[in-house]
């Protein structure tokens, strides 16, 4: 079984590790073009949301899981921060997908944690 099949009703956790995968491809490309110098900050805090959102689903009460998805929007924050430096400097590659994935993400942590809070 993959993470996919197993976790395939939880769009939240589908997106995080599917943009995780992503990010992986992406640092691993600037790793091979010796793009070192934030490649690690990216690749720590892009892994690290969909690794949060896991573990928001083991919250031990409401108040719990949206504290875990706070932490889960800082990373994307951070991550956010990094993929909008790549893209200012041009020598790097294109990531606007990542971008436009991430965007998606933090959408979706935003509404999911909003359901959470009203019930």
């Amino acid at each position: 079984m993959t993470f996919n099949e197993k976790y395939k009703d939880n769009a939240l956790l589908i997106k995080t590790f599917n943009f995780a995968l992503n990010i992986i491809y992406y640092t691993t490309e600037l790793q091979e073009q010796k793009k070192f110098v934030i490649t690690n900050q990216l690749l720590k805090s892009g892994t690290s949301i969909g690794a949060n959102s896991k573990e928001s689903q083991n919250a031990e009460s409401k108040a719990d899981f949206i504290h875990k998805l706070k932490i889960t929007i800082k990373e994307a924050d951070e991550t956010e921060y990094w993929l909008f430096l790549y893209d200012a400097y041009k020598e790097y590659p294109n990531c606007k997908e990542l971008i436009e994935q991430l965007s998606e993400i933090l959408n979706k942590i935003i509404s999911t944690s909003k359901m959470s809070s009203t019930r």
